[in-house]
């Protein structure tokens, strides 16, 4: 959809492996659904979201300890009222894909927790979005 994309690095601490002293996989969903909600905050311009929707997880190879990250995301598509993301994570020093998610959905939420549009359809590298919402009520 655009070629805006969004990199967090990652490095691995011992509390972040599992009984075969590697990377726990629990952990690097925790980070990647973080990572895509504030993604996916920048880009809608509210806090009021959920993670709706991530496809298939499919780890290609296994982290260790002291290996650093890179989880690059894409935006996919803006819907009416979700955004669609893409995830990929790789090893920084090997270049070796770890994991990959094709599509991580977000809804924007009303106060009642349903659906609502959100007005967004092109990505925007900054936090604009979110500044911008942010005047809106305090005024």
């Amino acid at each position: 959809m655009s070629e805006y994309r969004h990199l967090v690095r990652k490095w691995i601490k011992p509390e972040d492996l599992n009984q075969h002293d590697a990377l726990f996989g629990g952990r690097l969903l925790q980070w990647v659904d973080e990572e895509a909600a504030i993604v996916a905050v920048t880009q809608l311009g509210t806090t009021d979201l959920v993670t709706r929707h991530m496809s298939a997880i499919d780890f290609v190879s296994r982290a260790e300890r002291g290996d650093l990250l890179e989880l690059e995301y894409r935006v996919v598509a803006f819907g009416r009222t979700s955004i669609t993301l893409s995830c990929r994570v790789e090893n920084a020093a090997t270049g070796q894909d770890v994991l990959r998610l094709d599509s991580l959905v977000f809804v924007a939420v009303d106060g009642d927790g349903h659906p609502t549009a959100h007005g967004e359809s092109v990505a925007t590298p900054g936090t604009e979005r979110l500044r911008e919402n942010a005047a809106a009520r305090a005024r």
